[in-house]
């Protein structure tokens, strides 16, 4: 091999190799809460275990407040945390499945909710026949919501 193939084949696997990592990269997510709220935590575990890049800030509750509202999310749409990924809000305990979708749909929205704090939803505790049955909204521009999933 001469040095010229040699070069060439460098450069090539150089750049695949850096493709690979893109396509491989963890998307960032970052997520607000109060400092007192360990299920917010678990969420984040949660979505790092399906590979999204999780940061975590905590906010005053009023700042917290300010944040969803400034987000368009309405009286009815919001629970314990609020997130932000790729001009998204992702509101509450959203499974990481959906917000996966949500980016491949890209559909022209707000973002997504799970209104309250149900239990079985990711960081709320473990799914199975106890759970709470709940939906995850997708919440439009203009403040309506429609079911993006149902866990039952």
């Amino acid at each position: 091999m001469n040095s010229k193939t040699a070069y060439l084949r460098g450069t090539l696997v150089a750049a695949l190799t850096t493709l690979v990592g893109v396509a491989h990269a963890a998307q960032a997510i970052e997520v607000f809460r109060s400092e007192s709220c360990g299920c917010c935590l678990a969420w984040g575990e949660h979505m790092e275990e399906h590979g999204f890049a999780v940061s975590m800030e905590n906010l005053p509750i009023a700042d917290l407040m300010a944040a969803k509202t400034k987000a368009g999310l309405k009286s009815g749409q919001t629970s314990c945390h609020t997130a932000f990924i790729d001009g998204y809000v992702v509101e509450g305990h959203v499974p990481a499945r959906e917000v996966k979708r949500l980016l491949d749909e890209r559909p022209d929205a707000i973002g997504l909710s799970v209104p309250d704090m149900p239990y079985g939803s990711p960081g709320m505790g473990e799914a199975g026949p106890d759970a709470d049955p709940y939906d995850v909204l997708l919440v439009r521009r203009d403040g309506t919501t429609e079911v993006f999933a149902s866990y039952r």
